[in-house]
């Protein structure tokens, strides 16, 4: 397929005018920009560029609202509601950062629940956010169905990601970014797009047979890491975000694809902790010498180290896109309401 390149900034910039022709406020379309443009940068193309039609037809159709202003509500000593409004998430999660960074810091742990929310691209991306601010962060997020119960074959759960990072003293943070089913349904919606077929073990089709056919999966539902322990978690998951904020869960929840119906009102949970207090002032020796014993070992690596060298690389040479993609920006930045 093939390809071209453009550097970050002029991909920033056409997305973020793509969004704002459609439908959003210039604040709300940058945010959006910046976290599609991250996404591509390290290779999850699932949450990247390929995103921008349907964000651009949902805020069109109103089903997201691109002019949003989160609320923040502070409903004890270190928790905190955000109230999404029914916006893109990417704004509702800064808000949430911010006060987050304030309540951990001084209370030592803090957590915040956004509700009337939509889809946070990569979980990982917010749980660095606060891992540079000096906090260990966890986050979870639900999504619209596409996993059954274990044995089942009736979708009720959503993809459900969590995210992971640690702070580190002299380095980067450490994140763990990862999606509950085996792959993230993004990776089918693009061979789908693309009129490709997808490994055998990702997906199961309406009868809940094995497929390779995207197609075919997304009329079906994914398979969940870790089959029936996977299965357990991506229920934890649909509890701590969907539940704990009272929004909806992935079998009530609209795609986060279609511009049709009603806003998908999925909820997030994120944790912040302080790590000095709970460590006695150790943790930042403690975790290197987690990680120097890991990295002891030949042939290991930490998880996303390779996300550097991405970032190192666009800089210097730009984001390949394909051209098709390309094209198709360009005519949604033409074509404006």
């Amino acid at each position: 397929m093939p390809e071209i390149r453009k550097t970050i900034e002029e991909l920033t910039e056409l997305v973020a005018t793509v969004l704002v022709s459609h439908n959003a406020s210039e604040d709300n379309a940058r945010q959006v920009a910046i976290a599609l443009i991250a996404a591509e940068v390290e290779g999850q193309k699932g949450h990247g560029v390929s995103r921008v039609a349907s964000y651009s037809a949902q805020a069109k159709s109103g089903k997201v609202n691109g002019f949003a202003i989160p609320e923040v509500i502070k409903v004890a000593d270190a928790a905190i509601r955000v109230d999404a409004k029914h916006g893109f998430a990417f704004p509702a999660f800064s808000a949430a950062i911010e006060t987050l960074t304030d309540l951990a810091s001084n209370k030592g742990i803090a957590a915040a629940v956004i509700t009337q929310s939509h889809h946070c691209g990569m979980l990982g991306y917010h749980a660095e956010k606060l891992a540079q601010k000096g906090l260990i962060a966890l986050v979870f997020s639900n999504s619209p169905k596409a996993i059954a119960p274990w044995g089942g074959n009736q979708a009720v759960f959503g993809t459900n990601p969590i995210a992971f990072a640690a702070p580190r003293a002299n380095s980067e943070p450490l994140v763990i970014d990862l999606s509950l089913s085996k792959v993230a349904r993004g990776k089918v919606k693009m061979a789908y797009e693309n009129n490709q077929s997808i490994p055998e073990g990702w997906a199961l089709d309406k009868d809940g047979k094995t497929t390779t056919d995207a197609a075919a999966a997304l009329s079906g539902t994914m398979v969940p890491m870790g089959e029936g322990k996977g299965s357990a978690l991506v229920l934890m998951v649909e509890i701590l975000a969907a539940a704990l904020s009272a929004s909806h869960f992935g079998f009530e929840a609209s795609s986060f694809f279609t511009a049709d119906g009603p806003a998908p009102d999925i909820g997030q949970l994120m944790i912040a902790i302080s790590p000095g207090p709970l460590s006695a002032n150790l943790y930042f020796n403690r975790i290197e010498a987690l990680i120097a014993a890991i990295l002891g070992q030949e042939g290991t690596r930490l998880p996303g180290s390779a996300r550097a060298e991405k970032w190192e690389e666009a800089r210097a040479n730009g984001i390949k896109i394909g051209d098709q993609l390309f094209s198709n920006l360009l005519k949604l930045r033409n074509n404006p309401l």
